[in-house]
């Protein structure tokens, strides 16, 4: 009977383990400092590899990283026992992978797309102040999402305007 419990124990701390790791990008949110910014570093490597594929393949890994980021994130507050914790830094991730959906695979616009979302992110513009206040990891992706979004949306724009200048 008591190696039964053991070994749910042990199941039960390597499941918290990935949630953790997953919801803290590889744990790299635990930085001291701009836990946020590092994570939005690790959305930047992933769209680097990840750029050349498809816009179905693309807009798939978006998908999963958003659904598979709002599970861990609600999990992950709870086993850290905080609302949005600075450590989870998978909404960052997700939101810049948002942010440079059909955006022209220059350096210019991987920048560009990076200091956007970082200042959505952190202005936060209506009504994504508001979304963060849901509850769970619904609450902890949507406003980031919404910032790669309106990053988007900006990076689309100047696409189409530098592009009737040449």
């Amino acid at each position: 009977m008591s190696e039964n419990i053991n070994e749910y124990r042990q199941m039960d701390s390597i499941k918290k383990t990935v949630i953790i790791f997953i919801a803290q990008g590889a744990y790299i949110g635990r930085l001291p400092v701009a836990p946020g910014t590092a994570g939005t570093l690790v959305g930047v490597l992933i769209y680097i590899f990840m750029r050349a594929v498809s816009p179905a393949a693309y807009l798939l890994l978006c998908s999963i990283v958003i659904f598979v980021g709002a599970w861990t994130a609600g999990r992950a507050e709870a086993y850290l026992g905080r609302k949005d914790p600075p450590s989870i830094v998978i909404d960052e991730i997700a939101g810049y992978l948002v942010a440079m959906f059909m955006v022209p695979r220059e350096w210019g616009f991987v920048i560009t797309g990076f200091l956007l979302f970082r200042t959505f992110d952190i202005i936060k513009p209506f009504p994504l102040k508001r979304l963060q206040d849901l509850d769970g990891g619904i609450g902890v992706m949507v406003d980031d999402v919404g910032a790669g979004v309106y990053t988007n949306l900006v990076l689309q724009a100047a696409s189409i305007l530098l592009s009737h200048q040449v």
